[in-house]
């Protein structure tokens, strides 16, 4: 079999059907990524393949530190040229990484390039993909198109402008572009001097002087009510767990107003605050149908010298292995009590939680929405083919498979597209191997809407896209 050919990952003859037969043509419904709607809005072009390719990258970043190379060609001022000319030094020794197959599926799809990247076709290949980065439709709103991408969920704070979202909808594009309500800043209570300055751009995006608690509470709604007119049919938190503190509403309003006033709240303080705002923020969701997403787990920022250097999101996080389960419980405890639990994705980072975190989307079913809670696709550490077939597993042996709204990029490339065809050749390769096995029935046609449905369909039906 070849590297990357057209079986790829697929081992039966009923995987090959599925996949090629069903799974491939499948349009794309990206509900979770971190694309900026500026350049979607702008149809912006790249002027080489470091920039599309390198230039926010982390994933990248961390194996060409473990390959030895100066942070200078990483994330420097070193040339784009040079920085692709270090990338190609490390590829070849990306084997069973799976960056080696993610590099070269994008290389084929995106610029129809077969060859190896190594250092000594890197002239040939920056040559390649300079004379297709030149072509008219090879800009963000082409490859939108060319990918047959029908929704894009970027992710937003509820201090920011959508005036990118409504530009892109007035530009007639296809492809439905959505933001998601993303408001982790306000829960900075134990860093006035971050929080402060974030509250002066709310204030502006909402229209609402925020001085007091139930200011900054009216304030976050009329965003959200905004995300909503917009498009925004779901929100997310990246947390390292869920806070697992109550807190009443006196509670909550003397620990703002310490904040308000420029003192920092003790941790435990901030773990009530945030257990309030989650649970205000969650009754938001449910009250106008949205989904809420929950990313937990990270350990962040683990490498203080890197992180003074380089700053944020630049691969210096890691998987983190706090304790998940009685928070995640009680969290979600509070809002089913209070009869307002929205419909929720929950990813783990951690394979040791993957049955903690499937068991638990099964205890907070309530019947009302199929897959209501649900249990996400493999992310960061676990977007790789074994993490894959470890969340389809636990998923399948807890709940129901054939619900799960499948597969998401989370990504800043406009290259990750292909992450949907690597999923869907991975669930194709699952299904059709234990359909041949005899361990699922051998009806094509069940078989096929099982593989559909979690393409595409689960995901348009479930957030309500209707596209």
């Amino acid at each position: 079999m070849a590297y990357l050919d057209e079986n790829f990952l697929l081992y039966s003859e009923t995987a090959r059907r599925l996949y090629h037969e069903v799974a491939a043509d499948q349009p794309i419904i990206d509900y979770h990524n971190h694309l900026p709607p500026e350049e979607i809005a702008t149809n912006h072009r790249w002027e080489n393949i470091s920039d599309l390719w390198l230039g926010h990258d982390h994933y990248k970043w961390r194996l060409l530190r473990a390959n030895g190379i100066d942070e200078e060609r990483i994330t420097g001022n070193t040339s784009p040229r040079d920085k692709f000319q270090a990338f190609a030094e490390t590829v070849p020794y990306t084997l069973r990484n799976p960056m080696h197959h993610w590099v070269h599926m994008e290389l084929q799809r995106y610029f129809d390039i077969h060859t190896l990247l190594t250092p000594d076709t890197a002239d040939e290949i920056w040559e390649k993909t300079a004379e297709k980065l030149a072509e008219p439709d090879f800009t963000t709103q082409g490859l939108l198109k060319k990918f047959d991408v029908r929704v894009v969920g970027t992710t937003d704070d509820p201090a920011d402008s959508l005036e990118h979202h409504e530009a892109i909808i007035a530009s007639g594009l296809p492809t439905k572009v959505v933001p998601t309500f993303r408001p982790d800043k306000a829960f900075q209570v134990d860093r006035p001097d971050r929080l402060n300055p974030w509250l002066k751009k709310l204030e502006k995006a909402s229209g609402i002087s925020i001085t007091h608690l139930s200011d900054l509470l009216a304030a976050l709604q009329k965003r959200h009510d905004d995300f909503h007119a917009a498009g925004a049919r779901l929100s997310d938190h990246g947390l390292d767990r869920c806070p697992a503190l109550p807190c009443s509403d006196a509670e909550a309003t003397n620990i703002f107003d310490k904040a308000r006033s420029g003192q920092a709240v003790s941790a435990e303080d901030k773990e009530r605050f945030s257990f309030y705002l989650l649970v205000f923020t969650g009754q938001l969701d449910a009250a106008r149908g949205w989904t809420k997403q929950l990313h937990l787990t990270p350990m962040r920022n683990t490498n203080s010298r890197m992180f003074e250097k380089v700053g944020p999101d630049a691969g210096f996080d890691t998987m983190g292995d706090t304790m998940q389960g009685d928070a995640l419980a009680t969290f979600l405890d509070a809002l089913a009590s209070r009869e307002s639990l929205p419909k929720m994705v929950i990813y783990n980072m951690n394979p040791r939680d993957n049955y903690l975190f499937a068991a638990m989307t099964g205890a907070f079913q309530d019947g009302t929405v199929p897959g209501k809670i649900q249990f996400g696709s493999g992310w960061w550490f676990l977007d790789q083919k074994e993490g894959m077939e470890m969340q389809l597993n636990a998923l399948s042996s807890t709940g129901l498979l054939s619900r799960f709204v499948g597969m998401l990029t989370d990504s800043r490339s406009f290259l990750s597209f292909p992450r949907h065809e690597y999923f869907r050749r991975i669930l194709c390769n699952l299904i059709g191997g234990e359909a041949e096995k005899g361990e699922l029935p051998d009806d094509f046609e069940t078989l096929s809407k099982l593989i559909a449905d979690i393409s595409f369909h689960n995901a348009n039906r479930h957030f309500g896209f209707n596209v």
